[in-house]
């Protein structure tokens, strides 16, 4: 590989990596907001859920790129341990805050949970097994870390990738993926948007997002699908956030599937294909690495935000303020856990397992 090959690769991948953590932070400002303002019509980022889709489609590209020409070499084994090592400490980690968060919430009174209960709660989330029992989480799939349900489902496209999707021939693919869109269209014209996936009345509704979204990123690398383009990581992130800040539509339902099956994908090629000045390789070198973190460690905080806008302590006039601190806050929390606990954690367990370093 030549050294300037080297470079555009290397350059594409940061430019997608900012993009994941730019979608991050819009779905941290979205579950500050949702609980503010209830209605997603009225609210400016109520279609900022979108960019867990945007996540699915991406991991299924680097998925493709990282695995397709070597998963027969490297075997199952080294497969799962690799993904558990990259994944699962944050699964972990979120689960500990969760707890914490459960027993501990600001502004709440809380709720009596035998041990029994807590350690059940504990070991479903630390196994990502979905254990929707508290109708006061509103039944979600991980009542300690809401989020998590997304892993879940990045769990089973990485199993099924590992069993047969990185075998299977690209019409295959292509004929899968279209009826993947299919059921998602279906779903979001039922349910009248694409936000389910999270709680045992809409659980299904993840599986059809991974689904499809994952299958896409396949797609697009297999399809060598890059269009070469000078929009930069400003200029798509500008584009991302038109589809995750977008109003709400009379058709909201065929909107958000639009979004899903067609641009995410297109946004993702020109991401891609973008080229990146000098200067922003740091910033979305770092924001690639803050992304995943801050994903999965900044809910309790939300349910403590949730208590607050419930107790006595609520002002009105402050709540800008402390939406814009508790971000920022989060932020800075997210990279602490990735720079001190996750990463060296990742380090020490590829060492001991196969005598490799962590790349992020």
């Amino acid at each position: 590989m030549s050294a300037e090959t080297s470079t555009i690769q290397k350059q594409h991948f940061l430019v997608l990596d900012g993009l994941r953590g730019i979608a991050a932070m819009v779905i941290v400002l979205f579950h500050f907001m949702e609980w503010l303002i209830t209605d997603f019509k009225e609210n400016f980022v109520g279609h900022g859920f979108l960019a867990v889709d945007f996540f699915f489609c991406l991991s299924g590209f680097v998925i493709a790129y990282a695995y397709d020409d070597r998963i027969k070499h490297i075997g199952l084994k080294k497969f799962f341990i690799g993904r558990l090592i990259r994944l699962h400490p944050l699964v972990i980690i979120g689960s500990i805050l969760g707890l914490i968060g459960l027993l501990v919430t600001p502004f709440s009174k809380g709720e009596d949970y035998s041990f029994l209960q807590l350690l059940t709660l504990f070991a479903s989330s630390i196994l990502l097994i979905p254990y929707p029992i508290l109708p006061e989480r509103a039944f979600n799939l991980f009542s300690l870390n809401a989020p998590a349900w997304t892993l879940f489902w990045e769990y089973i496209g990485n199993l099924a990738y590992a069993l047969f999707l990185f075998k299977i021939k690209k019409n295959i693919l292509l004929i899968l993926t279209l009826s993947f869109a299919i059921y998602l269209v279906y779903l979001s014209h039922s349910y009248g948007n694409l936000s389910g996936g999270w709680s045992k009345d809409n659980w299904e509704v993840g599986g059809i997002r991974l689904g499809y979204s994952f299958c896409a990123g396949l797609l697009l690398y297999r399809n060598r699908f890059i269009i070469k383009n000078n929009l930069g990581f400003v200029g798509l992130t500008i584009l991302l956030l038109a589809a995750l800040f977008m109003p709400f539509y009379t058709l909201n339902w065929l909107f958000e599937s639009i979004v899903v099956i067609l641009y995410f994908p297109f946004l993702i090629a020109l991401g891609a294909g973008a080229s990146l000045s000098n200067p922003l390789e740091k910033i979305c070198r770092f924001l690639g690495n803050l992304s995943y973190p801050l994903y999965m460690t900044h809910y309790c905080v939300i349910w403590a935000f949730g208590a607050y806008l419930q107790s006595p302590s609520f002002h009105q006039g402050t709540v800008s303020y402390v939406i814009a601190l508790g971000s920022l806050l989060l932020i800075a929390f997210g990279y602490i856990v990735m720079r001190f606990i996750d990463k060296p954690i990742r380090k020490k367990m590829a060492n001991m397992l196969w005598n490799t370093n962590v790349k992020d």
